[in-house]
């Protein structure tokens, strides 16, 4: 028997080298994305935490794809994004890929202006509802998460894994101030305060949207005038990423406060790792980038319509950090 089970794997293996050895090579093909010019609007400051992984992604598909990518940055300020948007549509690119963040109602005339010159465009991270329903079939995608949703799982897992109850006091720091994007931290209040908590809730500013060193005292100000709080949620990956320095600051130690956030980074884990962050909801921003280039290339060439893609990664916390960490500090995650 042994002998002819050797005989069989022989001739099953002299088979696939005869098959191998005559299949035809693959034909070389030309880059996709060859000719392929796109503007894109990274959303925030030239080396944010949260928006230099986006860039990552989209560098690696522009790389991939073999297109020509020209990188915007706004600061996370919505007019800026919005001048950005002329910026690129003046150049007409093939494509133009933008964060939401201010809405469909300040975007409306500047979409409608690029179709019209047949200049594709395409949203990541905050959705543009209108605009996806009304130019989907032209080329308009979605990639992101829905941020009610997002908000809300992240709120009810640090209730489980906090332990707080009724009564107790939690801070949230979020953008309600911005339409869509603004669904986030409402759906964190919501939750939070339909569990009975006491919620405190802070605005974040544009200076700090734009610069989070400026968080240092506001963090510390409201830790000092609440002393009882024991819970904060942080509806911003930047800073997410700068809470541990945070808390330093304003003189509290690891595992005192549970903070939940948003995006990994380097600096988000080595929080989480230190005891500083406990749980991080992950739209894996690589993704955005990667993706929307992608979006618009294959449009480009071949009229795909719109993509709608939920890029959603879970939680993150210190039970599984040492899965990711590796590719945070890589940018990738």
């Amino acid at each position: 028997m042994k002998k002819r089970t050797a005989a069989i794997l022989s001739a099953v293996a002299l088979f696939l080298t005869l098959a191998v050895g005559h299949a035809p090579a693959a034909e070389k093909l030309p880059p996709l994305g060859k000719d392929v010019t796109i503007w894109f609007d990274t959303g925030g400051p030239v080396g944010g935490p949260y928006n230099t992984i986006v860039q990552n992604g989209a560098t690696q598909a522009a790389s991939d794809l073999g297109c020509d990518l020209k990188l915007l940055y706004s600061d996370w300020n919505p007019e800026r994004m919005i001048e950005n948007f002329k910026t690129a549509l003046a150049a007409r690119p093939d494509g133009i890929v933008v964060m939401g963040h201010p809405g469909d109602g300040a975007y409306a005339p500047f979409i409608q202006e690029a179709f019209d010159a047949g200049v594709l465009v395409t949203c990541v991270d905050t959705n543009l509802p209108k605009a996806l329903e009304k130019y989907k079939s032209r080329g308009f995608g979605s990639i992101g998460t829905d941020p009610d949703i997002m908000g809300t799982t992240l709120a009810r897992e640090a209730l489980v894994r906090s332990g707080l109850k009724k009564g107790d006091r939690a801070f949230i720091w979020g953008l309600k101030r911005l339409e869509e994007r603004g669904r986030r931290a409402l759906a964190m209040i919501r939750t939070l305060e339909e569990a009975g908590l006491v919620v405190d809730y802070i605005e974040i500013s544009p200076e700090v949207d734009k610069d989070t060193a400026m968080g240092v005292p506001i963090v510390t100000a409201y830790l000092s005038s609440h002393p009882d709080c024991k819970m904060m949620l942080i509806d911003h990956g930047a800073l997410t990423s700068q809470m541990e320095n945070f808390l330093k600051a304003a003189g509290v130690g690891p595992d005192a406060i549970f903070v939940g956030g948003f995006s990994l980074s380097p600096a988000t884990a080595s929080a989480i790792e230190n005891g500083y962050v406990d749980l991080v909801s992950e739209m894996q921003p690589y993704l955005l980038g990667y993706l929307s280039v992608a979006q618009i290339v294959l449009t480009k060439k071949y009229g795909f319509t719109g993509l709608e893609i939920d890029t959603g990664g879970g939680l993150v916390h210190k039970g599984n950090i040492a899965l990711v960490a590796p590719l945070a500090k890589k940018g990738i995650r």
